[in-house]
């Protein structure tokens, strides 16, 4: 996967963890203090424990920036490679703003609307990574597959408790 790491390449793996992993730091910050609406919604059996999400996201976070590291280490320019990363930015942007919206907001048909917005470019994110490096695609699965199961989770939460 990553044979070598010169310093510039050690630099661009820095910035696509800092990008990653701040989006997600960030959003966790600005919702820290919202568990109380979480704790009251009626949820489905298969809702896991609140500490699981921070486990789970962190993660997630971890395997996007380094799969990001890998589409764009040969160079921004390259073919494909900026359409994927505006692609992937435009995913992390949905992700930050779900948190927001679902846990600040409390509006479950909101996020519902961003978490399925969402999944959806994380399926395109995933295609464009996996043609460009299959390692990087490989490495954006799990947060697919996470949002899938996050997704069926806000339907259930916003249709019990509408």
């Amino acid at each position: 996967m990553i044979k070598t790491i010169n310093a510039k390449n050690f630099k661009k793996l820095l910035i696509c963890l800092a990008i990653s992993l701040g989006t997600g730091g960030l959003s966790s910050l600005l919702t820290r203090n919202t568990q109380d609406f979480y704790n009251s919604l009626i949820k489905p059996s298969f809702a896991p424990p609140s500490y699981v999400f921070g486990i789970v996201w962190t993660i997630l976070y971890i395997l996007i920036g380094i799969a990001s590291f890998l589409v764009v280490k040969g160079g921004i320019e390259n073919s494909g490679v900026t359409e994927a990363f505006k692609a992937y930015i435009f995913n992390l942007v949905m992700l930050f703003l779900w948190p927001l919206v679902f846990f600040n907001l409390n509006n479950l048909w909101l996020s519902l609307l961003i978490i399925i917005i969402a999944l959806f470019t994380a399926v395109s994110v995933f295609f464009k990574f996996y043609s460009i490096n299959k390692a990087a695609g490989y490495l954006y699965l799990p947060l697919v597959l996470w949002i899938l199961f996050a997704t069926v989770l806000n339907i259930s939460i916003w249709w019990m408790n509408k």
